[in-house]
Parts: structure tokens; sequence; C-alpha cells
């Protein structure tokens, strides 16, 4: 199967991380646009036609799947996208709440999730775990994160100085935390020990693997997926990057 990856910039690397690792696909094709990263600060008319634009770059590579590995795209244009494209499209959200009920039978756990301001504005995370009968949810808008990854500062004084910004109200340790931007998983090992490790941390990354498991009758495979990168600005920048994250994979 021939899979694509569509984000706004480096962050769908944590995505591509868990395929390449599961081995279910021939190929993949990854797409980021990065001349337009954040998506998250942008209002929905502007990401849903961003994510138009990213559906009709795919066109020549006949993809059998889209992957959005986007929240802010899969909060405002997934729906859109899933009308236009004539192959399946998979979002982020649907996942990562489907991993937070798979690991959170409890439903009185205090869940924290953590997005970009236009994923946090569109209530999907909140709405959707409400709707299962979780009740104590706190979602607060962590936009800063998304450049300091992708300036790749994944550590250090500017990360700690961010993370207690935003978490310095917040005075024990939520149950679970959901990483609701596919940027935060290369922060996560920071977000992990600011709450003295007592949280547990649902990955996009693992909640795609989780949920196109149980949707689509895929097997793993012995050979490496045929990888290529394309970005909708300094191609090159990107790709040593995404390059070098992977290669810190286990």
């Amino acid at each position: 199967m021939r899979v694509g990856i569509f984000d706004s910039g480096i962050g769908g690397v944590s995505v591509l991380k868990s395929l390449l690792d599961a081995k279910l696909f021939e190929e993949i094709i990854y797409y980021g646009d990065t001349a337009r990263v954040p998506y998250g600060t942008k209002d929905k008319e502007t990401i849903i036609a961003y994510s138009l634009q990213a559906l009709d770059f795919f066109i020549p590579f006949e993809l059998d799947l889209l992957i959005i590995a986007c929240n802010t795209v899969s909060a405002y244009a997934l729906e859109i996208l899933r009308q236009k494209a004539p192959y399946p499209v998979i979002g982020v959200i649907e996942a990562g709440v489907l991993a937070l009920q798979n690991k959170v039978s409890n439903k009185d756990s205090s869940i924290l999730v953590l997005a970009t301001q236009a994923t946090t504005n569109s209530q999907a995370y909140p709405n959707a775990l409400k709707a299962l009968g979780y009740e104590h949810i706190q979602a607060i808008a962590t936009t800063l994160f998304v450049p300091l990854v992708e300036e790749g500062i994944y550590e250090g004084e500017i990360l700690e100085a961010t993370l207690k910004y935003y978490f310095h109200s917040i005075t024990t340790p939520p149950k679970a935390i959901i990483l609701g931007c596919t940027h935060y998983p290369f922060i996560s090992k920071a977000i992990s020990k600011y709450f003295k490790e007592k949280s547990l941390l649902i990955h996009s990354g693992e909640a795609i693997l989780q949920q196109l498991k149980s949707t689509l009758s895929l097997s793993p495979h012995n050979k490496e997926a045929k990888l290529s990168f394309y970005s909708s600005q300094n191609n090159l920048s990107l790709q040593v990057q995404a390059l070098s994250l992977l290669s810190q994979r286990s």
C-alpha cells in the first residue's frame, strides 16, 4: 500500500516513526506545509483551504490511504477531505480518543489535553471525551510548543520555561495527557518529567497505529518502506531534520 502523511510541518514525523517501526506500508509519502506552519493560529476557512491544497498535492501519487497527522486539520477539515478524496482519510483526533479510551477505563480520571489554539477552540477532544462519559477534562492551548519543535528545541531552559508558563497552575499531575498536536511527542520526555512521570501520555503515532490495526487488515512485512519527503518550502531542511529524528527511533 502507498500511504500519504500530511502535516503543517515536521510534527507528523512522530506519526511516521510509528508507521515505519510497524512496517505496514510499502511506500510512504510525507508532505509538510512548512511555508505556512503553524496551522494552529489560523482561522477555520484558512485551515480548510490549505488542507484542500495539500489534497491536490497528493493527486499524482495515487494513494491508497491518507493520514492527517495534524490535529488542527483533523478538527476542522477532516470531513471535507473525506468527501473529496478517492481513498480513506484518517485523522489523529479520533485515534487519540480511541487510545485514551483503551488505556483509561475510569471515567472519573483527570485528563489534560494539550493542543494548538485552533484545536483547543474547536473543542474536538473535550466533546468526544464527554460523549464517552469522561468529565474531568482540562484543555490548554500550548501553541508555543510548535515553533520550539520546528526549531529543534526538545529540551533545555527555553522549553522548561515554556512548560512552567503553561502548567504552573496545575498542582496535581493528571491521570492522562493527550498530546493533541503531532509536534508534541518530540518533547514528551520534558512534559513527562515536569509532571514527575506520574501521567500517562497518549501519543498520536501510537494512537494512529492502533486505529489502523483495528480498522484495516494490514499485516507487517520485513521490508523497509520506500520513503519520500516533500514540503512547501525548504524541502532539504525538512528532510534533514526528519531523517535525524527517525535515526533516533528504537
